[in-house]
């Protein structure tokens, strides 16, 4: 036993290294590992405190586990075999096509990247860009919910600001799991998302199995309880108003719902309006050649948003007007119950959407002067502005009458200087071709009012065509 053994250097070295990595894999990395879990536990214990929706445990578990949970999942495993039967592969080849759509959909959700760092930068980015406003009953809304149900913000889409806005909004209430598109599968921008909880949807795909594992996903977070939030239009609207909404994601929480278990589901509507639509001409453009292929780049889009967040920095006010965000009124899934079809349940939600759509001083601009077709003196735009506001339902009014004076200078200023409207001595007119983009604002509150909203529809159809 005391005897003396040679060993080639590269032989020891070897052995040493092995011996180090069993170390670690069966000793060390455990430990740190429960060290760690242990104090985001705690941290979690003490943000829960102060939500007003607690993170639930689902969006707590690691993402291997639920991998495993929704590939094993009995509905998942019968579609695995219908796979493998319709298009003739082996069924361990159906699995593990299976097991990548769910690596691919289950987010990576890190308490820290997501309050830590995606708040503050939502907050930053959206301060910076815009003046926020959001109506009284909010937080009185929201308030209200039941603390067992699970909450599904469902939103008009205008612009991907809106990701930032909500979740800031949201921030001191709960954490959201978001649907995102094929747009943000795009590193390093992919990894952040996914480390804020959100989760990627290809929603070009027809599959049966990826349909399957998307739904169960999204069925299994809902009865975890996981605040969710998801755009029923299916995209960015290309004219400005709201467009007609799609049932897959909405379908599929409702084909998931239990009426006689625990939780019941609450839809809050949310209606998000702006004074600048950061992506505006890019949309437009899109809907006149009736496609969806936008020609932003996302080094154009990062660049502008980092010289924003710099400027904002240096006490720069580099706003583009006022972003609004209201709630609307709350729908029970539970008391509308499971038999009225998906396809009314979403009109529903629209049209709460529609009801609750601030009403901010560039829309009413463009109303009033797609309108009038005339040139308009300061004053004359000034009165008709007021006019008009004072025609909309006063829960939707954003700028209270003693701060329109101010709010319309700075948006004339505004559109003047991006070429929409120019001032000559007969007033304020429209610059050639800028119909299409005033018509853009003037159609997000062409639903209160059919009468006023007629030029702005006329257009908008004219250059959608």
């Amino acid at each position: 036993m005391t005897q003396t053994v040679q060993l080639p250097l590269w032989l020891f070295i070897l052995i040493m290294v092995f011996a180090a990595v069993t170390a670690l894999s069966h000793f060390l990395l455990p430990s740190v590992r429960w060290f760690f879990r242990r104090r985001l536990e705690r941290a979690v214990e003490r943000l829960n405190k102060r939500l007003t929706r607690p993170i639930e445990p689902f969006k707590l578990a690691r993402r291997h586990d639920m991998i495993q949970r929704l590939i094993y999942d009995p509905e998942v495993s019968q579609e695995i075999v219908n796979y493998a039967r319709s298009h003739g592969v082996p069924e361990n080849v159906a699995f593990q096509k299976a097991r990548d759509y769910a690596r691919e959909i289950v987010p990576r959700f890190s308490t820290f990247a997501y309050f830590s760092f995606g708040i503050r930068l939502a907050r930053l980015l959206a301060n910076s860009v815009y003046r926020i406003e959001t109506a009284a009953s909010n937080d009185t809304t929201f308030a209200a919910l039941p603390r067992d149900a699970t909450v599904v913000f469902v939103m008009n889409h205008r612009s991907n600001m809106d990701y930032m806005l909500v979740t800031y909004l949201a921030a001191r209430s709960s954490a959201l799991s978001y649907a995102v598109g094929e747009w943000a599968r795009v590193w390093p921008l992919s990894t952040l998302i996914r480390s804020m909880g959100a989760y990627f949807i290809r929603r070009r795909s027809r599959g049966a199995l990826y349909r399957k594992v998307l739904a169960r996903y999204v069925q299994l977070a809902t009865a975890g309880g996981v605040t969710q939030a998801f755009y029923p239009e299916g995209g960015l609207s290309l004219t400005g108003a709201l467009q007609p909404p799609k049932v897959g994601l909405l379908s599929y929480v409702v084909e998931g719902f239990d009426p006689d278990g625990e939780r019941d589901i609450i839809f809050v509507p949310v209606a998000i309006n702006y004074d600048r639509v950061l992506e505006d001409r890019v949309l437009i453009a899109a809907g006149q050649r009736g496609d969806r292929r936008f020609a932003a780049r996302i080094t154009v889009v990062v660049g502008f948003v980092l010289r924003k967040m710099y400027r904002r920095l240096r006490g720069h006010d580099t706003r583009f007007g006022t972003a609004a965000v209201t709630f609307g009124d709350p729908l029970s899934l539970r008391r509308t119950g499971t038999d009225v079809p998906v396809g009314d349940l979403s009109n529903m939600l629209m049209d709460r959407i529609a009801q609750a759509m601030p009403v901010l001083v560039v829309p009413l601009i463009a109303r009033v002067m797609l309108r009038e077709g005339t040139p308009l003196q300061p004053d004359d735009l000034l009165g008709k502005v007021a006019e008009t506001l004072a025609q909309m339902p006063a829960r939707n009014r954003v700028p209270l009458p003693e701060v329109l004076p101010d709010r319309v200078a700075r948006a004339t200023a505004r559109l003047e200087k991006r070429g929409v409207i120019s001032l000559t001595d007969a007033g304020w007119q429209i610059v050639a071709d800028q119909e299409p983009v005033l018509a853009f604002y003037a159609n997000s509150i062409a639903h209160f009012g059919s009468d006023d909203a007629a030029p702005a529809a006329e257009i908008a159809a004219t250059a959608g065509s």
